[in-house]
């Protein structure tokens, strides 16, 4: 199933990641891009010993990134903490078969946006002994919050004061975060937190994000309210995350300082959706009520505006699981992007967002072989993407990690899946 000499890619449909979207070809040898055009394939990359696959009728698209998901949350109506030393080893596994199920459809780089006790390192950890296989992952440990703050009793670690805050963040940063996670407004999912209402302190993110920028690394906030978009803007934070209520001078403030907005939109949609019947607690519903109209305004508002934008979906949190991340390219195509643009979003737009763009997010010479094969065009009907069946072959960093052509998905090491040697990153 995975084979290290050149393979063709030809006579389909690339879309590229810089908006470019032509029948061409893509060639890739080992774990990398060698040559992606448009037409016939060039003699000079041909070759007696390459293998050749005929795309006829699919098309090839850079692997999609998901900048926001919660691995060991399993999308259940009423999530629960972690409390026992079962409750903890049980999550490392959930949080291995989502991060199977979400490579295997189509998305091979994740950013986890919290978890608890480092399971999201472990994790990492044993996808690079060989142990089982992941996407590519960039993890921000514990998210951080407010005494009493969204999120606390899920996946937060409680502190007070700029500086507290910048010790934890150091202490997640020494664990191995690429990511801090900050949480500046209340949330859906926690009782006796009011969603728009600012929680951290501009002095406190700023300490945290001064610490993860210092060591080359990215954060992120948990926003809804106005006020706390505009705490986090102001603190310098990388990404906003959410932003259900963003107003005018909040799309201002984002667009002086590049703050990339990360939408989310699947995961209030599917709180709407499938509400109090479903098990979904009248707190959290109620809260997802009053935020759905002004979310997709304020996107739509933003998106017109020019704010920069990468994809994120919260998979884990009620309904919205893991393995259906590529739902939200239909929601952006719904909000006012093109079907190309939103592809974009969630492709090069977010590499950049994760200091990722020299490596993925786009079919270039030189970059990881992250790519996917999909049934049909996705530029002419976006919601195929939605329908795991039509992701045909998914491939990581050079290596075929699903083929459903061949009904063979590679799951750990009995596929002979490479040490951390010749992984390249992709972890």
């Amino acid at each position: 199933m995975t084979n290290m000499r050149r393979r063709i890619y030809h006579n389909g449909m690339i879309i590229d990641g810089r908006g470019g979207a032509y029948i061409g070809y893509l060639a890739i040898e080992g774990t990398r891009i060698i040559a992606v055009g448009r037409g016939e394939i060039p003699r000079k990359i041909a070759s007696e010993t390459a293998q050749t696959i005929d795309l006829a009728g699919r098309t090839v698209l850079p692997g999609l990134i998901d900048c926001h998901v919660h691995l060991a949350m399993n999308a259940d109506a009423a999530p629960k903490p972690l409390i026992t030393a079962v409750d903890h080893k049980v999550a490392l596994f959930r949080a291995a078969g989502n991060a199977l199920r979400t490579l295997h459809n189509g998305i091979t780089t994740v950013r986890d946006c919290g978890t608890p006790d480092g399971i999201d390192f472990a994790l990492r950890r044993a996808g690079q002994e060989g142990l089982c296989i992941t996407p590519r992952l960039l993890l921000s440990g514990r998210a951080l919050c407010m005494t009493g703050g969204h999120g606390w009793q899920l996946l937060g670690h409680e502190v007070d004061g700029p500086d507290q805050m910048r010790r934890a963040a150091r202490e997640q940063l020494k664990a191995g975060a690429d990511n801090v996670k900050l949480i500046a407004t209340g949330g859906i999912l926690t009782p006796g937190t009011e969603i728009g209402n600012a929680q951290l302190t501009i002095a406190e993110m700023r300490a945290a994000i001064e610490e993860a920028a210092s060591a080359g690394k990215i954060s992120a906030a948990h926003a809804h309210g106005p006020q706390g978009i505009k705490n986090a803007v102001r603190a310098g934070v990388s990404s906003i995350e959410h932003a259900y209520f963003i107003d005018p001078e909040g799309i201002d403030l984002m667009l002086e300082h590049g703050t990339v907005l990360v939408a989310t939109s699947a995961a209030v949609r599917n709180v709407v959706h499938h509400g109090i019947k479903a098990g979904i607690s009248a707190d959290a519903v109620g809260k997802a009520n009053s935020a759905i109209a002004a979310h997709v305004s304020g996107f739509r508002a933003a998106h017109k505006a020019g704010v920069k934008l990468a994809m994120g979906t919260d998979s884990g949190v009620p309904f919205t699981r893991h393995g259906s991340n590529l739902d939200e390219l239909e929601y952006l195509v719904e909000m006012g992007l093109s079907p190309l643009e939103a592809i974009r979003v969630a492709t090069l737009d977010s590499a950049r967002l994760l200091k990722l763009d020299d490596q993925i997010g786009s079919l270039e010479d030189g970059k990881s072989a992250d790519f996917i094969i999909v049934q049909g065009d996705p530029v002419k009907e976006i919601a195929l993407l939605r329908n795991p069946e039509n992701i045909r072959q998914v491939v990581l960093n050079g290596r075929t990690v699903a083929d459903r052509d061949a009904s063979q998905f590679l799951v750990g090491t009995s596929f002979n899946w490479a040490g951390p040697e010749t992984l390249d990153g992709a972890v």
